[in-house]
């Protein structure tokens, strides 16, 4: 029975994070239509307010995040993941029913800060299981938001087609649904003797950021992780507006162009990177594919077709090879005892970044895509990304060479 109980509770964690993930990607095929929709506005100025969009649901997330993981530990997994999944699908009806851009915002606003239930999910993964089968539920765990994320741009893109609001009901049932499927199968994990009080200076998001002063050593990775965090938050922000605006794509074209690039992703960094890495190398990769991401960016940029704008998502997708070969190269030039910083450094530039990108990046696209723009070069946001990444890519040559790899991780190969 305990086994089953464990099962069950597993499934509704997965399940609970798939939704969350695609809580990301559902609103991207249809936001340029739902924004012109309620405000009237063209494609390109619309794009200013997807931006700003953007900006409110990473900014809600970044404040709670560690919010909601230092509840759950004062009252528990259970309700704390209840109330949030419950409020999400509430807010998922009241983004689709919105007449207005300021619910619109509203909406966000909500589904940023009760979609921040990741940290939960992964303590109450740490709770039910045993050491030694840690690693494959958090394995599911992470298969799950992969798959939602893949997801949720299709879903969103096929849905929206018949109405930009219907994505928003899809997501409320599945939300709902799960909540109701939590409430009798999902115990609770945290036993009252091993709960704390809930400490505002521990849920204070910008102590994350002590991390980063913590590693001086680093400068030049963190440099890296930054700019590569930056370029790659264009996605979101403009893919959708360039494509419907250079491509004359629907929101079905954007959501199934979406997941073909998601399903290239997941098999680069789930299959193909186990082969690189051991033939080519962690430098090697980490050069090859931070070359691809370049290139990627800035084909895209210049893309005039459909047709060539898939073709630019290939190596998009190859670029997955850097990044986890520049996380382990970081690893191996810091102490065992500060492994957990590094990880926060690096979580905390990619909040920094995923909170500017999205306004530099739809500003640029209205600037160059608008009718009266002195120059009209819709793709310069992906330009600018890939010449971000290129700068990248020099400052991690050089760091590699420059900074040594700790004592006691020398067996480590590069």
């Amino acid at each position: 029975m305990k086994k089953q109980t464990g099962k069950n509770a597993l499934i509704f964690v997965a399940i609970t994070v798939a939704i969350d993930a695609i809580g990301l990607g559902i609103i991207m095929p249809v936001l340029p239509n739902l924004i012109q929709e309620l405000t009237g506005l063209g494609l390109d100025e619309a794009a200013i307010h997807g931006g700003w969009l953007t900006f409110t649901y990473a900014l809600m997330q970044f404040i709670f995040m560690p919010i909601i993981g230092g509840l759950s530990d004062a009252y528990g997994r259970r309700r704390i993941m209840l109330f949030s999944l419950f409020f999400l699908g509430l807010d998922y009806l009241l983004m689709g029913w919105a007449p207005t851009i300021t619910l619109l915002y509203l909406g966000r606003l909500i589904s940023g800060a009760t979609g921040a239930t990741y940290s939960t999910a992964n303590a109450y993964i740490a709770d039910i299981s045993p050491p030694d089968k840690r690693a494959q539920s958090f394995g599911v765990i992470g298969a799950a938001f992969g798959i939602g994320f893949v997801m949720g741009p299709v879903i969103g893109g096929l849905l929206g087609d018949m109405n930009p609001r219907t994505p928003f009901y899809a997501a409320a049932i599945a939300a709902l649904v799960n909540t109701i499927y939590g409430f009798f199968f999902f115990p609770e994990t945290l036993k009252p003797e091993n709960r704390r009080a809930f400490s505002w200076h521990r849920a204070n998001p910008l102590g994350t950021f002590k991390s980063i002063l913590a590693l001086p050593q680093l400068k030049g990775f963190l440099v890296v992780m930054f700019l590569f965090s930056f370029a790659h938050f264009s996605y979101p922000a403009v893919f959708s507006f360039f494509t419907q605006h250079t491509f004359e794509w629907s929101p079905s074209d954007v959501g199934i162009a979406l997941g073909f690039f998601g399903v290239c992703s997941a098999f680069v960094q789930g299959y193909l990177i186990r082969i690189a890495i051991p033939k080519l190398g962690m430098i090697q990769c980490a050069i090859i594919g931070s070359l691809m991401n370049a290139i990627a960016f800035i084909g895209l940029g210049f893309a005039t077709s459909g047709m060539i704008g898939y073709f630019w998502l290939i190596p998009a997708a190859l670029g997955g090879l850097a990044t986890p070969a520049i996380q382990h190269l970081m690893s191996i030039r810091v102490a065992d005892d500060a492994q957990g910083e590094l990880q926060g450094a690096i979580g905390s530039l990619s909040g920094l970044a995923m909170l500017g990108s999205p306004l530099i990046m739809t500003h640029l696209f209205h600037s160059f895509a608008a009718k009266n723009a002195p120059i009209n070069f819709p793709g310069a946001p992906f330009l600018l990304a890939g010449i971000l990444v290129a700068i990248g890519l020099l400052v991690f040559i050089w760091s590699v060479r420059t900074v040594p790899i700790v004592a006691n991780e020398k067996s480590h190969a590069e």
